[in-house]
């Protein structure tokens, strides 16, 4: 499973998903599907903005969690 930590690094910034869209130029429904984390995909393009926005490692976005039954 990826699990995306967008929703936890706003917070920790005070941010809505309009601060980030006008501070990024990401697109509102990008940066909402992450914030959900019902994205299916990610470029990489926004990967950038957004680590260069929090001033963050990619692994500090996204993170990979073994699926238990494996």
């Amino acid at each position: 499973m990826i699990r995306c930590h967008l929703s936890r690094m706003m917070g920790e910034h005070k941010m809505k998903v309009i601060d980030v869209a006008r501070s990024t130029g990401l697109n509102r429904s990008t940066i909402t599907r992450l914030y959900n984390e019902t994205a299916t995909r990610i470029d990489v393009e926004t990967i950038d903005q957004l680590c260069n926005l929090f001033k963050c490692k990619v692994g500090d976005l996204i993170e990979f969690i073994p699926d238990s039954d494996n």
